[in-house]
């Protein structure tokens, strides 16, 4: 058996599900990655655009001076669960891969090992660098090179047999391993039903997203306030989205279950609104300290929260949101509580609204409220 096979094998052993090979060269469509970024489609994530980023995207192997091969892994983590039947009542919902653990504090471990196990086979140190979406690399690129799959519509990387549900990760060595043939064949067809699904239509013709109107991007990646006109369309999404991939016809036949560190649930993939609304800030950090939301951090999910109580246009939710646009610490919730307040109407809203004019002193806030009075 050849070292690539023994170093596949390992892998998979570790729980990697997807595991190929290819090579450190210039990456052929970082001319795709820079019309995009030429085009603003990268929303606030100004980190994509530094120099540095892109040059490093465009030849992945500046990352490792050095760098002979690159292993690119996935891991599938399992597939939503339908929404509980009957009345859902205030719930919004979480992305399927923020259920478990986060993956940032799960893939180092791994990635260590196969590194450590590759060092006993060739019998000494390895330059080597590990990523997990956290370096300057086109990582679906790099996976479909390896033969892990192709780039769907949605730009979701999509293996055959399992679907969509990844996490991707990549291993960069200075020694020379036995490349994958890439995938190659485009198997979306005709077939536009992410498109059709998305429910801000941030999916564009060239296989790329206007991320500064998906959702997953609004939820997570903005800091600040969510655009009005898009507040609405995100539905009860509190944390990510899945809508493109439940819509997929390759999940629809995918085995739904996933790899077992994220198979136990660390958040409800259906949070009760009311509930949410009223953590504190120590509660916040308590209660997903291991969840990757803490990289939308309290505020960041309060507001989001606050949307989706807006949008269920549900009396229930007033009194949650009034003492929020009242009390709470951070002026982006209570901005946001105030636009939910105006969606949901109605005397106790526009008491509630009235009452805060006369007490808020941040400008952003106060236009938030003076929007919903007049709407």
């Amino acid at each position: 058996m050849s070292l690539t096979q023994d170093i596949k094998e390992h892998a998979h052993s570790l729980g990697f599900s997807l595991v190929g090979v290819t090579t450190p060269d210039p990456t052929p469509h970082v001319d795709v990655f820079e019309g995009w970024l030429s085009q603003g489609r990268h929303g606030e994530m100004g980190y994509l655009a530094t120099p540095r980023s892109r040059t490093c995207r465009a030849h992945s192997e500046l990352l490792l001076p050095g760098c002979r091969s690159v292993i690119a892994l996935g891991v599938r983590y399992p597939s939503p669960q339908p929404e509980p039947a009957g009345e859902m009542g205030l719930r919004g919902r979480v992305a399927a891969y923020a259920w478990g653990e986060d993956y940032h504090l799960v893939f180092p471990e791994r990635l260590k090992q196969l590194v450590l196990f590759i060092e006993a086979q060739v019998g000494h140190a390895v330059p080597h660098r590990w990523y997990t979406d956290s370096g300057p690399l086109l990582e679906r690129e790099l996976a479909q090179r390896a033969g892990l799959g192709w780039i769907g519509k949605n730009t979701c990387l999509i293996d055959p047999r399992r679907g969509s549900y990844f996490l991707l990760a990549e291993v960069l060595l200075g020694i020379e391993l036995e490349p994958d043939t890439p995938f190659i064949a485009d198997r979306c067809g005709s077939c536009t039903r992410c498109i059709a699904a998305c429910p801000t239509q941030c999916i564009l013709p060239d296989r790329t997203l206007d991320a500064g109107r998906c959702i997953s991007y609004l939820t997570i990646e903005l800091k600040g306030a969510i655009p009005p006109e898009l507040r609405p369309r995100m539905g009860n999404w509190v944390f990510g989205c899945d809508a493109c991939q439940e819509a997929c016809p390759w999940n629809r036949f995918a085995v739904p279950e996933g790899e077992a560190a994220f198979a136990h649930r660390l958040v409800d993939p259906y949070p009760d609104l009311l509930e949410e609304m009223s953590l504190q800030p120590l509660d916040f950090n308590r209660k997903y300290r291991h969840s990757p939301f803490r990289r939308a951090k309290r505020r960041g999910y309060l507001r989001n929260v606050a949307v989706a109580l807006g949008n269920s246009q549900d009396m229930r939710a007033v009194p949650a949101l009034a003492e929020a646009l009242l009390s709470d610490p951070e002026p982006l919730v209570r901005g946001h509580a105030a636009w939910a307040l105006g969606q949901i109407g109605g005397p106790a809203a526009r008491l509630a609204l009235e009452r805060a004019a006369g007490n808020e002193n941040d400008p952003a806030v106060q236009a938030e409220i003076q929007d919903a009075l007049d709407g």
